[in-house]
């Protein structure tokens, strides 16, 4: 069974830094690229970047390119979202979740980390 333990989550004053973790263990999994994704109370769940994993290319949702940075650490297996200048609308639940080849849907096997931003 694979794991992804989101942390790093809490409460911020906008204008503040957060940097999130996914961890992933357990069995060996095909493993393309990663993003983060999160959901705002009363709000669908939204894509916010993604890594591939073998090359690092990133990609990063409108709302917050230029403020976010995803990367990896591969020795680490592990996964990171760095967020600078965050605002309240940034207020969501943060998932990880992995894509096992170009195209393939993403898989959620995380419970996600809560991020609260104060105005």
């Amino acid at each position: 069974q694979v794991q992804l333990v989101e942390s790093g989550g809490g409460l911020v004053q906008a204008g503040g830094s957060l940097r999130l973790s996914c961890a992933a263990s357990g069995r060996t999994f095909r493993r393309y690229a990663m993003g983060w994704f999160r959901q705002a109370p009363g709000k669908e769940r939204e894509f916010v970047a993604d890594i591939t994993w073998s090359g690092g290319s990133t990609y990063y949702a409108d709302s917050v390119k230029g403020r976010f940075t995803i990367s990896r650490d591969k020795s680490k297996n592990t996964m990171y979202l760095q967020m600078n200048s965050l605002k309240p609308e940034d207020t969501a639940v943060y998932s990880c979740a992995n894509s096992p080849a170009p195209g393939a849907a993403f898989e959620f096997w995380g419970q996600g980390t809560q991020v609260t931003v104060s105005s």
